[in-house]
């Protein structure tokens, strides 16, 4: 008998398919128009009943038909893998051009094992200077302890990457665009780079998603997402997923993840199989949402600035038209005359169909103060250097109709 570790020991399934096919690869059709992969990518009707959704397999361990067929149906453990969340896996690997995808329990969950998995003690590791505040909290204040050197600088000229890297680099992690900032980064450029120097170009896409920008298809070697944001839309779970380019890097996450034991669950997988047939539609909605909102900010007396990829004043206008397909996304950023104490007025009395709350991304429209929320960890002169004061407003524009929100937020601005 062929000798298996268990998945106690570290071993147990690796769906990584055969026959050098992609994880994403939609073997059993050949619709590959965009929104159709949205909906269709992934899965099949149950051949066992039909069911056009895919079943939720909630449950623990799988039962095995002897010792010497141990894993011949695939499965063993679901903390090691599920068949619910393999499905939403090869949804997400062929959406976003990659070889393979791993769920997670939240998006960071997925940031800390991709750290985990390519960072040692004395390694080096460059980081936006502007990244969402949850991957700088964690990078300064937990790796940092390991003896793990992050450096934080401005991703916006590549050129500073690359006079950046040491003999200790392993790891270029991008984000774009940024939270809540919206810089931009030009990944084919960084990919580059990395790839002369033979290190790793890990790029957080979450803003983006895969409808407006493949960073794979740049050059990328991993992307990060926060599946609780745009993938799911709908603000009812949390998750996260990483996308490698290649089966040596995905065999590391996987492995890692069954270590670390922070493996998405299967009813989170199945509404995000729900919700991810919509996203192309929503965001399509979002972004033109955005844009009108963008327009109408940037034309109002009390508003000192206004930050969207897809107005003309926007600095990086470039590269957001050379990177971003289809559309500029749903996330915009302001600041009001009169500084953070105007700012804080507007958002506290920004009325429905406005929700002052975290999260972005969703169906809702929802307006944040980074500098209290999102970014509160992060050092204050590090924010203000990135230019997040504390009055800097995020918003996330929702599917609602634009006329009620552009009133909501005309009303709002007569109170600073």
């Amino acid at each position: 008998m062929e000798s298996k570790q268990s998945e106690d020991a570290g071993g147990g399934q690796n769906p990584s398919p055969a026959d050098d096919k992609k994880a994403g690869d939609w073997l059993l059709g050949a619709c590959r128009g965009e929104e159709t992969v949205y909906v269709h990518g992934g899965t099949e009707p149950d051949p066992l009943t039909g069911a056009i959704l895919p079943p939720i397999y909630q449950s623990t361990t799988f039962v095995q038909e002897s010792v010497e067929n141990y894993m011949n149906k695939g499965f063993s453990y679901s903390r090691t893998a599920n068949p619910t969340v393999l499905c939403l896996e090869r949804k997400i690997a062929e959406l976003e051009s990659g070889f393979g995808a791993c769920c997670f329990a939240t998006g960071m969950a997925a940031t800390v094992t991709v750290f985990s998995a390519f960072l040692s003690p004395g390694d080096h590791c460059l980081v936006t200077n502007c990244s969402y505040g949850g991957t700088n909290r964690c990078a300064r204040l937990h790796f940092s302890k390991y003896n793990i050197d992050f450096e934080f600088i401005d991703f916006r000229d590549p050129s500073n990457i690359d006079r950046a890297i040491r003999p200790a680099t392993k790891l270029v992690f991008s984000e774009s665009p940024c939270n809540p900032t919206l810089y931009l980064a030009d990944v084919e450029a960084i990919s580059k780079i990395c790839k002369a120097r033979k290190i790793l170009h890990v790029c957080d896409s979450t803003f983006a998603t895969p409808y407006m920008m493949r960073p794979l298809e740049l050059g990328a070697d991993i992307v990060v997402q926060s599946t609780t944001k745009y993938y799911d839309g709908h603000n009812c779970t949390l998750g996260g997923a990483v996308i490698s380019s290649s089966k040596d890097i995905h065999e590391k996450i996987f492995f890692l993840r069954n270590v670390l034991g922070n493996t998405m669950s299967a009813q989170t997988a199945f509404y995000t199989l729900l919700t991810v047939k919509t996203l192309a539609v929503r965001v399509e909605k979002q972004s033109a949402n955005a844009q009108r909102i963008a327009e109408f900010l940037s034309k109002h007396p009390k508003v000192e600035r206004v930050i969207y990829p897809g107005l003309p004043s926007f600095p990086q206008r470039e590269l957001a038209l050379k990177q971003h397909k289809h559309v500029h996304g749903g996330m915009l950023a302001f600041e009001v005359k009169g500084g953070a104490d105007a700012g804080i007025r507007l958002m506290n009395h920004a009325p429905r169909p406005w929700s002052l709350c975290e999260n972005l991304g969703a169906c809702e429209s929802i307006i944040t103060c980074p500098a209290v929320f999102t970014h509160a960890n992060m050092l204050r002169e590090d924010r203000l250097k990135v230019g997040i004061t504390d009055g800097f407003i995020r918003v996330s524009v929702g599917i609602e109709d634009v006329r009620d929100l552009i009133q909501g937020l005309d009303y709002a601005l007569t109170k600073v």
